[in-house]
């Protein structure tokens, strides 16, 4: 075996973009040029999984990331990671033990996916960004020296932003009627919402550095290159539908009581908790989470590009 980067999540989000990008970074440099890269994928079966085992210096492995221990990570000579977890009541727990075994692995770096910045706090409502608060703190211990990381702060992801919006023009398309239009957007607050991919585009950066010592315990904001507000969204709209909407509701997120119905209501799961998800939100609203907030270093090492205008037209042929 050689030394290798872990990537978890390959198949997901920002992990596929992960993996995209880090093996064609790789060999263009020196100190990391033998360096083997492992996806980690729940089922070697998936379109995705399959497309990306076919990248050259990719290797895909099946196997449920929360059931790693250090001797797996010591077996497989894993040297760096990414984390992109899930935002589950456990994701604590299980994200926490995932960053011990790496420590007593001796991994020597990880880049982890965290959440909109403004939301990073222990007294925030939502529940999973005081989880992410938490496993910074974690990582920031004395007792977590050893191992160096990077957390990055993605703002809420574009897809997510702006699905509603791709699906009412789809159906108007199809059906030439209209259904009410629900944005998770307030109606003039600007919010520099991001790509998933030009995140983990980053983290690829991140984990290709021959040093990544100046990056250790580094927590970078991620916000797309343009700021969008509600209204703008609804101005895009009516662009790709030729029509005035009708019927807008911003500040919409009734799709979270549809998520606990689904998912949670026959678990053990606290209500309470997961619809708190609902006031993560709010700091957007509040006008916090700007383009103008990105890192220097985010600009510096892969500066994001894609508009809003550019995901909503992806999702459209999707």
């Amino acid at each position: 075996m050689a030394p290798t980067i872990l990537i978890i999540g390959a198949t997901g989000n920002t992990g596929r973009s992960v993996t995209e990008t880090l093996p064609k970074l790789l060999k263009t440099r020196t100190a990391l040029s033998g360096h083997r890269v492992i996806g980690l994928t729940r089922s070697l079966d998936s379109p995705v999984a399959k497309q990306l085992a076919k990248l050259p210096g990719v290797e895909m492995v099946e196997r449920n990331w929360v059931e790693i221990t250090a001797d797996w990570l010591r077996e497989h000579e894993i040297v760096r990671a990414f984390i992109a977890s899930h935002n589950e009541p456990n994701q604590f727990a299980e994200e926490s033990s995932f960053h011990l075994a790496a420590l007593r692995a001796g991994v020597k770096y990880v880049v982890r996916i965290s959440t909109t910045a403004a939301n990073v706090r222990p007294d925030c409502d939502a529940y999973y960004t005081r989880t992410h608060w938490a496993i910074e703190a974690l990582l920031s211990s004395p007792e977590f020296n050893d191992l160096h990381w990077t957390s990055l702060q993605p703002n809420v992801f574009s897809p997510l932003y702006l699905s509603a919006a791709a699906e009412f023009i789809k159906q108007y398309r199809k059906t030439g009627k209209q259904d009410t239009l629900r944005l998770m957007a307030s109606k003039d607050a600007p919010v520099g919402i991001i790509d998933p991919d030009e995140v983990g585009v980053l983290a690829a950066h991140l984990l290709s550095q021959d040093d990544p010592t100046v990056h250790n315990k580094a927590k970078y904001v991620l916000n797309g290159p343009e700021d969008i507000t509600g209204n703008q969204i609804v101005n895009m709209v009516e662009q790709h539908t030729g029509t005035k909407v009708k019927d807008v509701i911003y500040k919409d997120m009734s799709f979270i009581d549809i998520l606990y119905e689904h998912k949670f209501a026959a678990t053990q799961e606290s209500k309470n908790v997961v619809l708190s998800i609902k006031r993560a939100p709010e700091t957007a609203w509040e006008g916090r989470c700007t383009s103008s907030t990105t890192s220097k270093e985010v600009l510096e090492l892969a500066a994001p590009k894609r508009t809003p205008a550019d995901v909503l037209r992806t999702l459209l042929e999707e």
